[in-house]
Protein backbone atom coordinates (compact mmCIF):
# COMPACT_ATOMS: atom_id res chain seq x y z
CA UNK A 1 0.00 0.00 0.00
CA UNK A 2 1.32 3.31 -0.60
CA UNK A 3 0.90 6.00 1.95
CA UNK A 4 -0.85 9.06 0.89
CA UNK A 5 -1.72 11.96 3.17
CA UNK A 6 -3.04 15.58 2.84
CA UNK A 7 -2.59 18.45 4.29
CA UNK A 8 -5.96 20.22 3.88
CA UNK A 9 -6.26 24.18 5.31
CA UNK A 10 -9.19 26.23 5.44
CA UNK A 11 -8.20 30.01 4.00
CA UNK A 12 -10.64 31.30 6.40
CA UNK A 13 -7.51 33.11 8.37
CA UNK A 14 -4.11 32.60 8.22
CA UNK A 15 -1.39 29.64 7.71
CA UNK A 16 -0.15 29.32 11.36
CA UNK A 17 2.35 27.47 13.20
CA UNK A 18 -0.44 25.21 14.19
CA UNK A 19 -0.61 24.25 10.33
CA UNK A 20 2.77 24.21 9.61
CA UNK A 21 3.06 21.70 11.94
CA UNK A 22 0.16 19.43 11.05
CA UNK A 23 1.58 19.75 7.04
CA UNK A 24 5.23 19.03 8.17
CA UNK A 25 3.96 16.04 9.59
CA UNK A 26 1.72 14.98 6.71
CA UNK A 27 5.06 15.89 4.37
CA UNK A 28 7.50 14.06 6.95
CA UNK A 29 5.50 10.96 6.80
CA UNK A 30 4.55 10.38 3.01
CA UNK A 31 8.66 11.21 2.68
CA UNK A 32 9.62 8.75 5.17
CA UNK A 33 7.00 6.07 3.74
CA UNK A 34 8.03 6.89 0.21
CA UNK A 35 4.68 8.10 -0.33
CA UNK A 36 2.28 10.84 -1.80
CA UNK A 37 1.59 14.16 -0.35
CA UNK A 38 -1.40 16.04 -1.41
CA UNK A 39 -2.14 19.84 -0.82
CA UNK A 40 -6.25 20.48 -0.65
CA UNK A 41 -7.53 23.79 0.19
CA UNK A 42 -10.77 23.53 1.39
CA UNK A 43 -13.03 26.57 0.55
CA UNK A 44 -16.44 25.63 0.49
CA UNK A 45 -16.83 28.51 3.38
CA UNK A 46 -17.14 31.28 1.00
CA UNK A 47 -18.52 33.82 3.01
CA UNK A 48 -15.07 33.61 4.96
CA UNK A 49 -12.67 32.13 2.74
CA UNK A 50 -10.50 34.62 0.94
CA UNK A 51 -8.14 34.88 -2.08
CA UNK A 52 -5.46 37.28 0.30
CA UNK A 53 -5.47 33.71 2.58
CA UNK A 54 -5.33 31.23 -0.12
CA UNK A 55 -2.29 32.75 -1.54
CA UNK A 56 -0.51 33.51 1.99
CA UNK A 57 -1.09 29.29 2.15
CA UNK A 58 0.28 28.77 -1.10
CA UNK A 59 3.00 31.37 -0.06
CA UNK A 60 4.03 29.88 2.83
CA UNK A 61 4.22 26.39 1.62
CA UNK A 62 6.50 27.25 -1.07
CA UNK A 63 8.71 29.31 1.32
CA UNK A 64 8.76 26.39 4.03
CA UNK A 65 9.65 23.92 0.60
CA UNK A 66 6.73 21.84 1.50
CA UNK A 67 6.64 20.61 -2.14
CA UNK A 68 3.20 18.14 -2.78
CA UNK A 69 3.06 15.94 -4.96
CA UNK A 70 -0.50 16.81 -6.10
CA UNK A 71 -2.83 20.04 -5.94
CA UNK A 72 -3.52 22.67 -4.98
CA UNK A 73 -7.03 20.93 -5.30
CA UNK A 74 -10.15 23.23 -4.32
CA UNK A 75 -13.37 22.39 -3.01
CA UNK A 76 -14.85 25.20 -4.54
CA UNK A 77 -14.05 23.36 -7.93
CA UNK A 78 -15.39 19.94 -6.94
CA UNK A 79 -18.81 20.46 -6.16
CA UNK A 80 -20.28 18.78 -9.24
CA UNK A 81 -18.82 15.69 -7.90
CA UNK A 82 -19.98 16.68 -4.32
CA UNK A 83 -23.98 16.88 -5.56
CA UNK A 84 -23.03 13.61 -7.67
CA UNK A 85 -22.22 11.80 -4.69
CA UNK A 86 -25.17 13.15 -2.74
CA UNK A 87 -27.58 11.73 -4.95
CA UNK A 88 -26.46 8.12 -5.38
CA UNK A 89 -26.56 8.40 -1.44
CA UNK A 90 -30.28 9.41 -1.45
CA UNK A 91 -31.24 7.41 -3.77
CA UNK A 92 -29.42 4.11 -1.96
CA UNK A 93 -31.53 5.47 1.28
CA UNK A 94 -28.26 6.64 3.16
CA UNK A 95 -29.13 10.17 3.16
CA UNK A 96 -32.48 12.16 3.11
CA UNK A 97 -34.00 15.55 2.77
CA UNK A 98 -34.75 17.13 6.16
CA UNK A 99 -37.66 19.79 5.86
CA UNK A 100 -37.31 20.83 9.91
CA UNK A 101 -37.58 25.18 9.81
CA UNK A 102 -35.16 26.74 11.78
CA UNK A 103 -37.73 28.07 14.55
CA UNK A 104 -38.47 24.21 14.65
CA UNK A 105 -34.69 23.52 15.38
CA UNK A 106 -34.07 25.98 18.03
CA UNK A 107 -37.55 24.97 19.63
CA UNK A 108 -35.87 21.68 19.88
CA UNK A 109 -32.67 22.60 20.97
CA UNK A 110 -34.39 24.68 23.81
CA UNK A 111 -36.36 21.82 25.16
CA UNK A 112 -33.41 19.42 25.70
CA UNK A 113 -31.23 22.48 27.01
CA UNK A 114 -34.17 22.45 29.55
CA UNK A 115 -34.33 19.31 30.55
CA UNK A 116 -30.78 18.84 30.51
CA UNK A 117 -30.33 16.90 27.87
CA UNK A 118 -27.32 17.14 25.08
CA UNK A 119 -28.50 18.89 21.75
CA UNK A 120 -29.15 17.13 18.87
CA UNK A 121 -31.44 16.45 15.98
CA UNK A 122 -33.38 13.42 16.58
CA UNK A 123 -34.40 12.41 13.17
CA UNK A 124 -37.70 13.84 12.68
CA UNK A 125 -37.63 13.65 8.54
CA UNK A 126 -35.97 10.45 8.62
CA UNK A 127 -38.90 8.26 7.28
CA UNK A 128 -40.58 11.00 5.50
CA UNK A 129 -40.97 10.82 1.92
CA UNK A 130 -43.36 13.95 0.90
CA UNK A 131 -42.04 16.81 0.29
CA UNK A 132 -42.95 20.28 2.97
CA UNK A 133 -44.19 22.89 0.49
CA UNK A 134 -42.21 26.50 0.59
CA UNK A 135 -39.81 24.78 2.39
CA UNK A 136 -36.20 24.74 1.14
CA UNK A 137 -34.89 20.91 2.36
CA UNK A 138 -31.31 20.70 3.88
CA UNK A 139 -29.75 16.77 3.26
CA UNK A 140 -28.98 15.02 5.92
CA UNK A 141 -26.66 11.40 6.45
CA UNK A 142 -28.37 8.91 8.03
CA UNK A 143 -26.08 7.93 10.77
CA UNK A 144 -26.32 4.34 11.87
CA UNK A 145 -28.74 4.44 15.38
CA UNK A 146 -26.74 1.54 16.85
CA UNK A 147 -23.69 -0.21 17.62
CA UNK A 148 -19.80 2.41 18.04
CA UNK A 149 -17.38 4.09 16.14
CA UNK A 150 -13.51 3.13 17.32
CA UNK A 151 -10.94 5.43 15.92
CA UNK A 152 -7.67 3.51 16.46
CA UNK A 153 -5.74 6.45 16.38
CA UNK A 154 -1.94 6.71 16.06
CA UNK A 155 -1.32 9.71 19.19
CA UNK A 156 -4.53 8.69 21.23
CA UNK A 157 -4.93 4.65 21.24
CA UNK A 158 -8.12 3.36 20.70
CA UNK A 159 -11.50 6.29 21.23
CA UNK A 160 -14.78 4.96 21.00
CA UNK A 161 -18.08 6.65 19.73
CA UNK A 162 -21.38 5.47 20.64
CA UNK A 163 -23.53 6.56 17.34
CA UNK A 164 -26.52 6.89 19.78
CA UNK A 165 -24.73 9.81 20.54
CA UNK A 166 -23.97 11.53 16.43
CA UNK A 167 -26.76 12.80 15.42
CA UNK A 168 -27.88 13.10 11.39
CA UNK A 169 -25.04 15.32 10.23
CA UNK A 170 -26.28 18.07 7.42
CA UNK A 171 -23.91 17.20 4.40
CA UNK A 172 -26.14 19.85 2.20
CA UNK A 173 -27.70 23.12 3.23
CA UNK A 174 -31.06 24.21 1.52
CA UNK A 175 -29.37 26.05 -1.41
CA UNK A 176 -27.72 22.96 -2.08
CA UNK A 177 -23.98 23.36 -1.40
CA UNK A 178 -22.33 20.80 0.36
CA UNK A 179 -20.51 21.19 4.00
CA UNK A 180 -17.37 20.96 5.42
CA UNK A 181 -17.56 17.37 6.71
CA UNK A 182 -18.90 15.89 3.99
CA UNK A 183 -16.71 17.42 1.38
CA UNK A 184 -13.91 16.16 3.40
CA UNK A 185 -15.01 12.52 3.46
CA UNK A 186 -15.57 12.76 -0.75
CA UNK A 187 -12.27 14.26 -1.19
CA UNK A 188 -10.38 11.73 0.89
CA UNK A 189 -12.48 9.10 -0.57
CA UNK A 190 -11.86 10.17 -4.49
CA UNK A 191 -8.03 11.12 -3.26
CA UNK A 192 -7.04 7.81 -1.96
CA UNK A 193 -6.23 9.75 1.40
CA UNK A 194 -4.54 6.28 3.98
CA UNK A 195 -3.71 8.74 6.76
CA UNK A 196 -5.21 11.65 7.86
CA UNK A 197 -2.84 13.94 10.05
CA UNK A 198 -4.23 16.66 11.73
CA UNK A 199 -5.33 18.14 14.85
CA UNK A 200 -6.71 16.94 18.19
CA UNK A 201 -9.77 19.75 17.59
CA UNK A 202 -10.98 17.60 14.72
CA UNK A 203 -11.27 14.19 16.40
CA UNK A 204 -14.65 14.71 17.01
CA UNK A 205 -15.55 14.96 13.62
CA UNK A 206 -13.90 11.96 13.08
CA UNK A 207 -17.08 9.04 13.97
CA UNK A 208 -19.30 10.87 11.66
CA UNK A 209 -16.55 10.88 8.68
CA UNK A 210 -15.83 7.35 9.17
CA UNK A 211 -19.51 6.38 9.58
CA UNK A 212 -20.30 8.10 5.82
CA UNK A 213 -17.14 6.47 4.05
CA UNK A 214 -18.15 3.22 4.95
CA UNK A 215 -21.85 4.08 3.76
CA UNK A 216 -20.05 4.82 0.73
CA UNK A 217 -18.53 1.64 0.74
CA UNK A 218 -15.02 3.12 1.18
CA UNK A 219 -12.35 2.11 3.73
CA UNK A 220 -11.75 4.95 6.63
CA UNK A 221 -7.87 6.09 6.27
CA UNK A 222 -5.67 5.98 9.25
CA UNK A 223 -5.95 8.71 11.70
CA UNK A 224 -3.78 10.47 13.39
CA UNK A 225 -4.89 13.40 16.12
CA UNK A 226 -1.80 15.52 16.89
CA UNK A 227 -2.06 18.08 19.95
CA UNK A 228 -2.80 21.34 20.13
CA UNK A 229 0.19 24.06 20.58
CA UNK A 230 0.24 26.05 23.43
CA UNK A 231 1.45 29.63 24.57
CA UNK A 232 4.24 29.61 26.89
CA UNK A 233 1.87 30.28 29.84
CA UNK A 234 0.14 27.25 29.25
CA UNK A 235 -2.83 28.98 27.43
CA UNK A 236 -4.01 28.48 23.75
CA UNK A 237 -1.67 29.66 21.41
CA UNK A 238 -2.51 33.46 20.13
CA UNK A 239 -1.06 36.32 18.15
CA UNK A 240 0.97 37.17 21.19
CA UNK A 241 2.92 33.94 21.33
CA UNK A 242 3.11 33.18 17.52
CA UNK A 243 0.20 32.21 16.03
CA UNK A 244 1.06 34.55 13.64
CA UNK A 245 0.95 33.83 9.44
CA UNK A 246 3.67 32.16 9.20
CA UNK A 247 5.40 33.96 6.32
CA UNK A 248 5.67 36.71 9.59
CA UNK A 249 8.79 34.10 10.17
CA UNK A 250 10.60 35.08 6.80
CA UNK A 251 10.30 38.34 7.25
CA UNK A 252 11.47 38.48 10.97
CA UNK A 253 14.72 36.39 9.29
CA UNK A 254 13.61 32.86 9.97
CA UNK A 255 15.12 30.00 8.03
CA UNK A 256 12.55 27.52 6.93
CA UNK A 257 14.85 24.39 8.23
CA UNK A 258 14.87 26.34 11.36
CA UNK A 259 11.15 26.49 11.52
CA UNK A 260 10.43 23.13 10.68
CA UNK A 261 13.41 21.65 13.01
CA UNK A 262 11.41 23.55 15.79
CA UNK A 263 7.93 22.65 15.00
CA UNK A 264 8.76 18.93 14.20
CA UNK A 265 10.11 18.80 17.94
CA UNK A 266 6.98 20.00 19.36
CA UNK A 267 5.27 16.47 20.64
CA UNK A 268 7.97 14.54 18.87
CA UNK A 269 11.41 13.35 20.01
CA UNK A 270 14.22 11.46 18.61
CA UNK A 271 16.50 10.49 21.13
CA UNK A 272 18.43 13.55 22.70
CA UNK A 273 18.92 15.20 19.34
CA UNK A 274 17.96 19.22 18.94
CA UNK A 275 19.54 20.10 15.18
CA UNK A 276 17.34 18.32 12.51
CA UNK A 277 18.31 18.76 8.92
CA UNK A 278 15.80 18.18 6.85
CA UNK A 279 17.01 15.26 5.20
CA UNK A 280 17.34 14.08 8.94
CA UNK A 281 13.85 14.60 9.86
CA UNK A 282 12.48 12.23 7.02
CA UNK A 283 14.95 9.50 7.77
CA UNK A 284 13.85 9.68 11.60
CA UNK A 285 9.93 11.13 11.95
CA UNK A 286 7.28 8.57 12.66
CA UNK A 287 3.74 9.52 13.41
CA UNK A 288 3.74 7.04 15.28
CA UNK A 289 5.75 8.60 18.35
CA UNK A 290 4.10 12.15 18.74
CA UNK A 291 3.53 12.53 21.77
CA UNK A 292 -0.15 13.25 22.73
CA UNK A 293 0.11 15.99 25.66
CA UNK A 294 0.23 19.13 24.10
CA UNK A 295 3.08 21.37 23.91
CA UNK A 296 4.54 24.93 24.75
CA UNK A 297 5.80 27.52 22.52
CA UNK A 298 9.11 28.67 22.67
CA UNK A 299 10.32 31.98 21.27
CA UNK A 300 13.73 31.82 22.75
CA UNK A 301 14.26 27.95 21.51
CA UNK A 302 12.95 29.05 18.29
CA UNK A 303 15.87 31.56 18.40
CA UNK A 304 18.23 29.58 19.14
CA UNK A 305 17.75 26.79 16.76
CA UNK A 306 17.92 29.42 14.29
CA UNK A 307 21.22 30.47 14.79
CA UNK A 308 22.55 26.94 14.77
CA UNK A 309 20.79 26.58 11.12
CA UNK A 310 22.78 29.62 9.90
CA UNK A 311 26.36 28.56 11.59
CA UNK A 312 25.51 25.04 10.16
CA UNK A 313 24.10 25.29 6.88
CA UNK A 314 26.79 26.00 3.89
CA UNK A 315 27.02 29.61 3.18
CA UNK A 316 25.60 29.63 -0.19
CA UNK A 317 22.17 28.05 0.92
CA UNK A 318 22.07 30.96 3.35
CA UNK A 319 22.29 33.87 0.29
CA UNK A 320 19.11 33.82 -1.24
CA UNK A 321 17.93 34.62 1.95
CA UNK A 322 19.94 37.34 3.18
CA UNK A 323 19.96 38.79 -0.08
CA UNK A 324 16.16 38.92 0.23
CA UNK A 325 16.37 40.96 3.57
CA UNK A 326 19.24 43.26 2.16
CA UNK A 327 16.64 44.40 -0.30
CA UNK A 328 14.33 45.32 2.05
CA UNK A 329 17.08 47.58 3.15
CA UNK A 330 17.02 49.17 -0.08
CA UNK A 331 20.54 47.01 -1.05
CA UNK A 332 20.83 44.59 -4.10
CA UNK A 333 24.28 42.68 -3.93
CA UNK A 334 24.66 39.98 -6.16
CA UNK A 335 28.41 39.39 -5.28
CA UNK A 336 28.00 36.12 -3.97
CA UNK A 337 31.12 36.10 -2.82
CA UNK A 338 30.84 38.69 -0.22
CA UNK A 339 27.82 37.94 0.36
CA UNK A 340 29.01 34.17 1.90
CA UNK A 341 31.74 35.56 3.44
CA UNK A 342 29.18 38.10 5.28
CA UNK A 343 27.38 35.16 6.45
CA UNK A 344 30.76 33.29 7.59
CA UNK A 345 31.76 36.77 9.46
CA UNK A 346 27.91 37.51 10.81
CA UNK A 347 26.49 34.22 11.89
CA UNK A 348 27.37 33.26 15.12
CA UNK A 349 26.64 37.07 15.76
CA UNK A 350 23.23 37.26 14.99
CA UNK A 351 20.28 35.39 15.76
CA UNK A 352 18.28 36.04 12.94
CA UNK A 353 18.76 36.83 9.71
CA UNK A 354 17.09 40.27 9.17
CA UNK A 355 19.58 41.17 12.37
CA UNK A 356 22.45 39.81 10.33
CA UNK A 357 21.39 42.39 7.37
CA UNK A 358 20.50 45.19 9.59
CA UNK A 359 24.33 44.60 11.06
CA UNK A 360 25.79 44.12 7.43
CA UNK A 361 24.83 47.10 5.96
CA UNK A 362 28.18 48.67 6.14
CA UNK A 363 29.24 45.80 3.77
CA UNK A 364 27.52 47.09 0.85
CA UNK A 365 27.02 50.55 0.49
CA UNK A 366 29.49 53.04 -1.01
CA UNK A 367 30.06 55.41 2.34
CA UNK A 368 29.19 55.31 6.02
CA UNK A 369 27.51 57.48 8.11
CA UNK A 370 30.16 57.30 11.66
CA UNK A 371 27.77 56.97 14.71
CA UNK A 372 28.17 60.24 16.81
CA UNK A 373 28.71 58.37 20.16
CA UNK A 374 31.33 56.13 18.85
CA UNK A 375 33.45 58.78 17.08
CA UNK A 376 33.16 60.57 20.82
CA UNK A 377 34.64 57.60 22.52
CA UNK A 378 37.17 55.93 19.78
CA UNK A 379 38.05 58.69 17.24
CA UNK A 380 40.12 60.84 19.90
CA UNK A 381 42.81 62.86 18.55
CA UNK A 382 45.58 60.23 19.89
CA UNK A 383 42.71 57.39 18.11
CA UNK A 384 43.05 59.65 14.99
CA UNK A 385 46.94 59.34 15.61
CA UNK A 386 46.81 55.77 15.77
CA UNK A 387 44.75 55.57 13.10
CA UNK A 388 47.46 56.91 10.85
CA UNK A 389 49.74 54.65 11.78
CA UNK A 390 47.68 51.90 10.53
CA UNK A 391 46.67 53.33 7.43
CA UNK A 392 50.53 53.74 6.07
CA UNK A 393 50.73 50.06 7.35
CA UNK A 394 47.66 48.69 5.38
CA UNK A 395 48.09 50.83 2.89
CA UNK A 396 52.17 48.85 2.37
CA UNK A 397 50.39 45.38 2.28
CA UNK A 398 51.47 43.33 -0.71
CA UNK A 399 48.20 41.32 -0.09
CA UNK A 400 45.05 42.35 1.68
CA UNK A 401 43.75 38.64 3.45
CA UNK A 402 42.56 38.17 6.90
CA UNK A 403 45.91 36.57 7.56
CA UNK A 404 48.18 39.68 6.02
CA UNK A 405 45.91 42.49 8.07
CA UNK A 406 45.82 40.32 11.40
CA UNK A 407 49.82 40.23 10.69
CA UNK A 408 50.45 44.17 10.03
CA UNK A 409 47.93 45.17 13.11
CA UNK A 410 49.58 42.65 15.42
CA UNK A 411 53.06 44.53 14.20
CA UNK A 412 51.96 48.13 14.65
CA UNK A 413 49.98 47.44 18.25
CA UNK A 414 54.13 45.63 19.47
CA UNK A 415 55.89 48.72 17.61
CA UNK A 416 53.42 51.98 19.41
CA UNK A 417 53.02 50.00 22.77
CA UNK A 418 49.24 50.14 22.30
CA UNK A 419 46.52 47.29 22.68
CA UNK A 420 45.14 45.47 19.50
CA UNK A 421 41.83 47.00 20.73
CA UNK A 422 43.30 50.70 20.68
CA UNK A 423 44.65 49.82 17.03
CA UNK A 424 41.22 48.33 16.56
CA UNK A 425 38.74 49.89 17.73
CA UNK A 426 39.32 53.90 15.44
CA UNK A 427 39.37 51.26 12.35
CA UNK A 428 36.48 49.66 13.03
CA UNK A 429 34.77 53.01 13.43
CA UNK A 430 36.08 54.33 10.24
CA UNK A 431 34.84 51.65 8.13
CA UNK A 432 31.99 50.84 9.45
CA UNK A 433 30.66 53.29 11.11
CA UNK A 434 30.19 51.96 14.71
CA UNK A 435 32.07 50.13 17.27
CA UNK A 436 30.34 46.60 17.12
CA UNK A 437 31.56 44.46 13.90
CA UNK A 438 33.46 41.18 12.82
CA UNK A 439 37.10 40.66 13.80
CA UNK A 440 38.52 43.61 11.95
CA UNK A 441 40.70 41.34 10.20
CA UNK A 442 37.90 40.06 8.67
CA UNK A 443 35.81 43.06 8.23
CA UNK A 444 39.17 44.21 6.24
CA UNK A 445 39.29 41.49 4.04
CA UNK A 446 35.49 41.79 2.98
CA UNK A 447 35.27 45.02 2.50
CA UNK A 448 38.59 45.30 0.00
CA UNK A 449 41.32 47.23 0.02
CA UNK A 450 40.11 50.31 -1.71
CA UNK A 451 36.97 51.02 -0.02
CA UNK A 452 38.68 50.32 3.52
CA UNK A 453 41.45 52.74 2.66
CA UNK A 454 38.77 55.42 1.47
CA UNK A 455 36.17 54.58 4.56
CA UNK A 456 39.73 55.37 6.70
CA UNK A 457 40.91 58.79 4.57
CA UNK A 458 37.34 60.29 4.46
CA UNK A 459 37.68 60.35 8.62
CA UNK A 460 41.33 61.61 8.65
CA UNK A 461 40.14 64.26 5.87
CA UNK A 462 37.63 65.38 8.59
CA UNK A 463 40.07 65.60 11.08
CA UNK A 464 43.10 67.40 9.53
CA UNK A 465 46.71 66.70 11.29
Amino acid sequence: MTVVTRFAPSPTGLLHVGGVRTALFSWLYARRMKGKFILRVEDTDRERSTDEAVGVILEGMDWLGLKADEGPYYQTQRFDRYREVIAGMLAAGTAYHCYCTKQELDALREGQIARKEKPRYTGICRDRHQPRPGVSPVVRFKNPLEGSVVVDDLVHGAVTFQNTELDDLIIARSDGTPTYNFCVVVDDMDMGITHVIRGDDHLNNTPRQMNMLRALGAKPPVYAHVPMILGPDGAKLSKRHGAVSVLQYEEEGFLPDALLNYLVRLGWSHGDQEVFTREEMVAAFDIHDVNKAASAFNPEKLLWLNQQHMVRAAPSAVVPYLRAHLKRLGIDSSDQALLEGVIVAQRERAKTLKEMAQNSRFFFVDTVEIDPKAAAKHLTPEALALLREVRAALAGLAEWTPVSLHAALNDLSTRVGAGLGKIAQPVRVAVTGTAVSPPIDATLALLGRERSLARIDAVLARTPA
